[in-house]
């Protein structure tokens, strides 16, 4: 009858007598039998999955790769989609397989591995460039899965079991090492902290006999000052009999021979002419004591 029920994510390419006259936007729209036909074009995204395809790369390796091609008709170009290719699905996946052994044909087999987000990008932009003229936007590429010959796969687990065991060489190296280093500076803070200790302690040990000295002085000087203070109250003949009392002593010790200063006499003075007044009754017939004028030895 005509009548057509565009939806909101399609565009109707309408032709009269096989000629593009225009584009039908969603809605109900009639056209007219037998003089007009219309395409539907769906303007939303859909993906192309592209099948494994095997590769050589720079350094002449073989590598199978399939990815997935996210395309979508542009809103305002619906029509080239049906005027300028006849099945713009198929050309893309096609476009996508030779574009990919170019792309890998640029670049070596480690980069092919480490680098998959910069050849999703390569492929989308090379893509892009040949299906805008379609009406077509590529919006991304999604690799899936690389797959290396199993003898590259063998090389490739023996270079990562070599290069876990450098790594973990290198970690206990370097975990001896800051043991070492933790160690030492221990031993270190150890030293600094027992000669500070002992230098603290020879200060304190000085310092307490500098203080035991003082007070050694002081005590000594005080009881020099109160036997000073006792001896000028004494009279010489307490003094005198103190000297016999160290004579007596003397005597008493296993020494044979005594010598005594020219001065024991004179200290002897007073107490002698005590005796001597004594004896003379008021002062008569006092005996004077005689002085020597040197050192004698008795035995």
């Amino acid at each position: 009858m005509g009548l057509f029920i565009v939806r909101q994510y399609e565009r109707l390419v309408v032709f009269r007598l096989g000629q593009f006259t225009g584009v039908r936007e969603p809605g109900i729209r009639w056209l007219w039998p037998i003089l007009e036909n219309g395409t539907k074009t769906d303007l939303r995204e859909f993906f192309s999955e592209i099948p494994r395809q095997t590769t050589i790369t720079k350094d002449n390796a073989p590598i199978d790769i399939d990815f997935l091609v996210y395309m979508r008709v542009m809103d305002d170009r619906p029509e080239d989609t049906v005027l300028k290719v006849q099945n713009f699905q198929l050309a893309a996946q096609g476009l996508a397989m030779t574009t990919l052994r170019a792309v890998i044909g640029d670049i070596t087999l480690d980069e092919v591995l480490s680098k998959r987000d910069e050849i999703n990008l390569v492929l989308r932009s090379k893509l892009d460039e040949a299906t805008e003229g379609w009406g077509v936007r590529v919006t991304r590429v999604e690799i899936r899965e690389i797959d290396p010959p199993r003898d590259i796969q063998d090389a490739m687990n023996r270079q990562m079991a070599a290069e876990r065991d450098r790594r973990a060489t290198v970690t206990s190296a370097e975990g001896e090492r800051q043991a070492q280093v933790t160690r030492a500076e221990g031993e270190r803070q150890a030293a600094i902290l027992q000669a500070e200790g002992e230098r603290q302690a020879t200060i304190l040990e000085a310092e307490g006999r500098r203080q035991a000295a003082i007070l050694n002085a002081e005590g000594f000087s005080i009881a020099l000052e109160r036997i000073n203070a006792i001896a000028q109250t004494a009279d010489a003949r307490t003094m005198s009999l103190q000297y016999f009392d160290t004579l007596k002593e003397l005597g008493s010790s296993e020494s044979t021979k005594f010598i005594f200063p020219m001065e024991f006499t004179s200290m002897l003075q007073p107490l002698l002419s005590g005796f001597g007044q004594g004896a003379g009754g008021n002062g008569d017939g006092a005996a004077d004591a005689d002085q020597p004028t040197s050192t004698g030895t008795s035995s």
